[in-house]
Order: structure tokens, then C-alpha cells, then sequence
């Protein structure tokens, strides 16, 4: 924010983020995320559209707000698992980064489904430019080199992983979860199994 602007007025923009995000989690608890418009939260938030428009283009933005900090979290534990983890086979970290990420989709769901429906918008360039997708597909990319799943230009690698994230993508694991029948664990198994076979 412009640092010319009265002290207030940032202290009233970091109020009324706290109010729509607060007034957003709610809504999204209550009736799921596909079923809140940007105009409920506004209305529910006591602010003028305008207002929240400004602050998130979409409801996109707004999810990844609420789960920005969670994200971190998640890659703290990935950075740790994998730094002390280092002489365990690739394909038994990958596994271990793989149910990591499947937890916490399934504590996020929504609100990650909001994320990439926003950025699916856009195309599907856009979901896998995305951070998240970016930060996940590099660990993968990194763990099937050294699996020796990869081509002399590293592409095979690349392929698996632009697949594998393709697959853990919410659309994919809810129909797999709720229509297959998987368990978050069997789901797990299956994208070994196919991904990076024994």
C-alpha cells in the first residue's frame, strides 16, 4: 500500500480485510464456496462492492488469501520432511511429500477448489503457473531426476509431473475420492503405482 496514505485509512484497509476474509470463511462454511457470490460477502461484510472488488479481483484471489498462510505452512513441512530425509530413496520421499499435499487438500478442499477454479478461468496455463503448482511440480521434477525417471533433456520428468499434478488437481481427487470410492491413502497407492512404480 502507498505509504502517503493517513495512517487511518491503512488501519481501516487492514480492518476491512479482516472483515471479509472473517465474513468470507463463514459463508464458505455454510454454504461451500461454488454457492457464495463476491456481491453475499460484500453485502454480509457491511462493504460496498467496490471495496472488495479493489481488494480481490475474484473469489480466486480471495481463497488463496485464506489459505496463504497455510500454504506456507505446508511447504515449511515439505522443505523439513525432505532436508532430513535426504538419504531415504526418492520414490519413498516423493510418496511422503505426495500424502503431505493429499492431507492437506482434503483440510483446504474448498477453499483449494476456489483456487484453481478461479485460475482455471484463465485457461489451464494458468492453474499450473500458479505458485502452488509451481513449488510442487519443482520438488517432483527434482525427485524423478533423481529416481532416474527422466530423459537426457529432463522432459520425461517434467511430463510426469505436469500428469501427476494434473491428477492431484481437485476435480481429479474429489471424482476419485467420492465416485471410485478411493480412501485419501488408496488414492495415494494408486498415483504411486502409477507414477513411479517399484
Amino acid at each position: 500500500m502507498n505509504e502517503s496514505y493517513p495512517r487511518s485509512e491503512r488501519r481501516d484497509a487492514a480492518e476491512n480485510r479482516q472483515r471479509i476474509l472473517t465474513t468470507a470463511l463463514q459463508l464458505f462454511e455454510q454454504q461451500g464456496v461454488d454457492h457464495v457470490s463476491m456481491n453475499q460477502i460484500a453485502t454480509a461484510a457491511r462493504i460496498g462492492p467496490g471495496t472488495l472488488y479493489r481488494r480481490y479481483r475474484n473469489k480466486s484471489e480471495l481463497c488463496l488469501d485464506l489459505i496463504k498462510d497455510s500454504l506456507v505452512s505446508l511447504f515449511d513441512d515439505i522443505d523439513a520432511y525432505l532436508a532430513q530425509h535426504q538419504t531415504m530413496p526418492p520414490r519413498d520421499r516423493l510418496k511422503e511429500v505426495l500424502r503431505l499435499f493429499i492431507s492437506y487438500r482434503e483440510r483446504k478442499l474448498q477453499l483449494l477448489a476456489g483456487v484453481e477454479e478461479g485460475a482455471s478461468v484463465n485457461g489451464p496455463r494458468s492453474t499450473m503457473q500458479s505458485p502452488l503448482y509451481v513449488e510442487l511440480h519443482e520438488v517432483m521434477v527434482n525427485l524423478f531426476r533423481e529416481m532416474g525417471l527422466t530423459g537426457e533433456t529432463g522432459s520425461n520428468g517434467v511430463f510426469r509431473a505436469d500428469m501427476l499434478l494434473t491428477a492431484l488437481k481437485n476435480d481429479a481427487y474429489v471424482f476419485q475420492r467420492d465416485v471410485r470410492g478411493y480412501s485419501p491413502d488408496a488414492f495415494l497407492e494408486q498415483l504411486r503405482l502409477t507414477f513411479f512404480p517399484d
